[in-house]
C-alpha cells in the first residue's frame, strides 16, 4: 500500500478503535449510574452514519475522526423534563459524576493492558541487542565495536533491542552519561559510558539518536543460502561462504555492501571476480551476474545469495505471565511518559519531541507493516497516552472536570458557572497551542528531517 494512503488508513483504524473505547467507558458507566445518554458519537461534525437504539440513544459516526463525545441529559444545556430529572447528569451524587468522567481514561488504560497482554500471548518479536556504532559518533567514541551485545543499559539487564532502545531514548531526554555493559565478539565483557551529556540542548530524540550513532549490527557478508540456478550457484559458491572481495574491492562487514558492489561492478561488466573464505580457506570464483527482479523489486544485477537472518528474541508467555508482563510494561510506559512531560516542563527535554496526527499516522503505518504484535503495542502506547493526556488538569479535558469535582468536594459547592466558562477558554487556548506545536513539529520533521 502507498505510504500516504497506508498512513491515513491505519490512523483511521487507530483513532476509530481508541476513541470508541474511550467514549464507551463514559457511556457504559453513565448508564450504570442511571444517567440518560442522548448521543454516542465517534468523530465530530456532520454525521455520516446515524441510528437510534432501542434505549433511545442516538449512535453516530461523524465526518471529523479526531475524537468523539457522549452527550448526556444535562440541565446546563437546556430544560429537563421533571419526569427525567433523576436521570440528569448534574443531579447525580458527586462520586457518580467522578466515576463517569474518569471512566474514559480508565477504559483507555484497560485497553492498554489488554493490548499488551495479547501481544505477549501471541509473542512479541524483537531482535537481540547486537549493535554497531556509526563512524565518528558518540557510541564509537565510547568504545562500542561492531557485533557487541548489550548486556545492561543504565544498570538494567536487557535482552532485546527494543528494551535497550527504550532505556537509551529516555536517557537521551535528560542528556546525562549512560553506563552500559557489552560483550564483544571475542566473549569479553566491557563496561562503557555513553557521553550523552555532550549532546546539544533543544533537539528531539530522533536527532539525538543520530548523533549517538548506536545501531543494530547489520548481517555479516556471508551467503546464508545460494539460490539454485542463479549465478553464484552456477559458479560454485556454497552456503556459509564469507564474501571478502568483489573485483578486488574489499567488502565491508555488512551483507548489504555485497549488493552495492555487485551493482557497481556489473554495470561495467557482468563477469565478476569474487573472493570468498570457506572453512578458513580463501577461494576465488568467476561469477557472471544477471539482471533479475526478486520479490517484486525492480530489475537489478544479482548473483543469487541470501543474507543471514538476524538473531531474533521473542517474548512469548502464557496467559498468567503475560498479564504480569503487561502490567509491568504499562507501569513502565506510564512512568516514562510522566518523566518526559516533567523534563519538557523543566526544560530538560525539548518540546520538539511532541508529535501530532501526522507523526501518529506515520508510526501507525510503520507498526502495521511490522506485524500484528507491533501494531498491538502501538495501539496500547497511544491508548495510554490518551489516558494520561485526558487526565491532565486542563479545563475541557476529563482531568479538568475531575479538578472541578475535587474543588467541589473541598468547598462543599460546585464551581461557579463563570469560573467554568473562563476555564473552558483557557483550556481551549492550551489545547490549540499544543495542537499547533505538534503540527509544526510534524511538518518540520517532514521538510527538515535532519
Amino acid at each position: 500500500m502507498n505510504p500516504f494512503f497506508g498512513s491515513v488508513f491505519w490512523l483511521l483504524v487507530t483513532l476509530g478503535v481508541l476513541v470508541t473505547f474511550h467514549e464507551f467507558g463514559h457511556y457504559w458507566v453513565a448508564r450504570r449510574c442511571g444517567v440518560k445518554v442522548l448521543r454516542f458519537s465517534v468523530g465530530f461534525g456532520r454525521a455520516i452514519w446515524r441510528r437510534i437504539g432501542r434505549d433511545g440513544t442516538e449512535y453516530q459516526i461523524a465526518a471529523i475522526p479526531l475524537g468523539g463525545y457522549v452527550k448526556m441529559l444535562d440541565a446546563r444545556e437546556g430544560e429537563v423534563d421533571p419526569a427525567e430529572r433523576h436521570q440528569e447528569f448534574t443531579a447525580q451524587p458527586i462520586w457518580k459524576r467522578i466515576a463517569i468522567v474518569a471512566a474514559g481514561p480508565g477504559f483507555n488504560i484497560i485497553f492498554t493492558i489488554a493490548a499488551f497482554w495479547l501481544m505477549f500471548v501471541m509473542g512479541r518479536t524483537d531482535y537481540a541487542p547486537i549493535v554497531t556504532a556509526a563512524p565518528q559518533s558518540l557510541a564509537a567514541e565510547a568504545g562500542i565495536h561492531e557485533g557487541d551485545r548489550l548486556l545492561t543499559v543504565g544498570g538494567e539487564p536487557v535482552t532485546t533491542w527494543s528494551g535497550s532502545y527504550d532505556v537509551i531514548a529516555n536517557a537521551l531526554l535528560g542528556r546525562t552519561p549512560l553506563a552500559v555493559t557489552v560483550r564483544g565478539t571475542d566473549g569479553t565483557e566491557r563496561s562503557l559510558v555513553l557521553p550523552l551529556n555532550r549532546l546539544p540542548a533543544g533537539e528531539d530524540v530522533g536527532q539525538y539518536l543520530d548523533k549517538l550513532g548506536l545501531e543494530l549490527a547489520p548481517p555479516p557478508p556471508v551467503a546464508a543460502t545460494v539460490e539454485p540456478g542463479d549465478p553464484a550457484a552456477l559458479a560454485g559458491l556454497q552456503g556459509g561462504d564469507r564474501i571478502l572481495r568483489i573485483n578486488g574491492t574489499a567488502v565491508k562487514n555488512d551483507f548489504n555492501d555485497i549488493g552495492t558492489l555487485v551493482k557497481a561492478a556489473a554495470a561495467k561488466s557482468p563477469r565478476l571476480s569474487v573472493d570468498v573464505e570457506r572453512h578458513g580457506k580463501p577461494m576465488n570464483f568467476i561469477v557472471t551476474a544477471q539482471m533479475k527482479s526478486e520479490k517484486g523489486q525492480p530489475v537489478q544485477w544479482i548473483i543469487g545469495i541470501t543474507s543471514p537472518a538476524a538473531e531474533v528474541a521473542i517474548q512469548h508467555y502464557g496467559p498468567a505471565k503475560a498479564m504480569v508482563e503487561s502490567l509491568s510494561l504499562t507501569w513502565q510506559r506510564t512512568t516514562d511518559t510522566f518523566s518526559m512531560v516533567g523534563k519538557m516542563i523543566t526544560g530538560e527535554a525539548s518540546t520538539k519531541n511532541i508529535s501530532g496526527v501526522i507523526g501518529i499516522a506515520q508510526v501507525a503505518n510503520a507498526a502495521a507493516q511490522m506485524g500484528l504484535d507491533r501494531f498491538l503495542e502501538f495501539l496500547g502506547l497511544v491508548s495510554l497516552s490518551l489516558a494520561i493526556i485526558n487526565l491532565l488538569p486542563i479545563p475541557v479535558l476529563d482531568g479538568g472536570h475531575l479538578l472541578y469535582y475535587l474543588i467541589e468536594l473541598i468547598k462543599g459547592s460546585p464551581v461557579s458557572e463563570r469560573t467554568m466558562i473562563a476555564g473552558q477558554y483557557v483550556g481551549i487556548a492550551l489545547l490549540f497551542t499544543l495542537m499547533g506545536l505538534a503540527f509544526y513539529n510534524d511538518i518540520h520533521r517532514i521538510i527538515l528531517p535532519s
